[in-house]
């Protein structure tokens, strides 16, 4: 099997207030094995691909069709980062076989699982490794995650991300908001008539698009242009408290706001009484 990565950032919106406040939403295609690291950055509000949700037959297809095979093979090392990997061709051959049958194992040991009953929860974890992953994140400080992990100390895989996640932002144009207008993750193709006004169709659209970024927990982001679906999505997270996929669209402000963990935006999620929900169960000690 040749080798080719599927590590890739694409721009989903991008924009900036007239005093130079920046947010962009970008969708993330990685290895799922760097996730964890991902997750350190608070900066970036993230929706994930679920393995709790994707269905296990799809699952098993994504790991047996376009799995992920490492970019290189390090040799044995000290430390959390080698200096030497394998570059003889016969010896990096040999090196994605022994991956590939790894991920063969793990797949049959996965539907013998399923074919027991074992839920798809338990089952999808098996084939993880073996996996890219898809992750839509939004930030307005990208700064510190590039700083740190678009370095030769950083692992080469979300090293290899961060390259990519500075090459969009540099060939990206954001589009110039006023105060009160919104960053609309998806938002382009989304197109909407029979509203009266301006506020009804923006409210709406804003609806439409927090199902999207929802929709990245089962890789259908994109949606299928059933607003009406959408717009139900959206009320179910909202009453259930499933607010993450609120953190992306976003209102301009003007000056140093601080919402959440966005500056010169309001986060969309900041917008409801009682987002962080509580819990009687948890007794507070003086």
């Amino acid at each position: 099997m040749i080798n080719i990565s599927k590590i890739s950032a694409k721009v989903v919106a991008d924009s900036i207030t007239k005093d130079g406040k920046r947010i962009t939403s970008i969708v993330a295609v990685i290895p799922r094995i760097v996730l964890a690291e991902l997750n350190t950055h608070r900066a970036l509000s993230k929706n994930s691909a679920s393995s709790r949700a994707i269905p296990f037959a799809k699952m098993c297809d994504m790991v047996v069709n376009e799995p992920f095979i490492p970019m290189l093979f390090q040799k044995t090392h000290k430390g959390m980062q080698g200096t030497e990997q394998f570059t003889e061709v016969s010896d990096i051959a040999q090196c994605i076989n022994m991956w590939l049958d790894a991920r063969d194992k793990a797949v049959a040991s996965a539907k013998e699982l399923d074919n027991f009953g074992v839920t798809k929860q338990l089952c999808n974890r098996i084939l993880e490794p073996f996996m890219y992953h898809t992750v839509l994140l939004t930030a307005t400080e990208w700064q510190n995650f590039i700083a740190l992990r678009a370095h030769k100390d950083a692992e080469v895989h979300i090293q290899d991300f961060a390259y990519k996640v500075i090459d969009v932002l540099n060939a990206s144009t954001p589009n110039v908001l006023n105060e009160g207008e919104w960053h609309i993750p998806f938002g382009d193709n989304i197109l909407i008539s029979g509203l009266e006004g301006l506020e009804a169709n923006t409210t709406k659209t804003i609806k439409i698009a927090t199902a999207r970024c929802a929709r990245v927990s089962y890789n259908n982001f994109e949606g299928k242009d059933d607003y009406e679906a959408d717009v139900k999505l959206h009320d179910q997270l909202l009453e259930s408290g499933h607010m993450s996929p609120f953190e992306h669209c976003a209102q301009a402000t003007s000056g140093d706001t601080i919402s959440g963990n966005f500056v010169g935006y309001v986060q969309y999620r900041k917008m409801f009484l009682g987002e962080n929900r509580t819990d009687s169960r948890l007794t507070i000690k003086n």
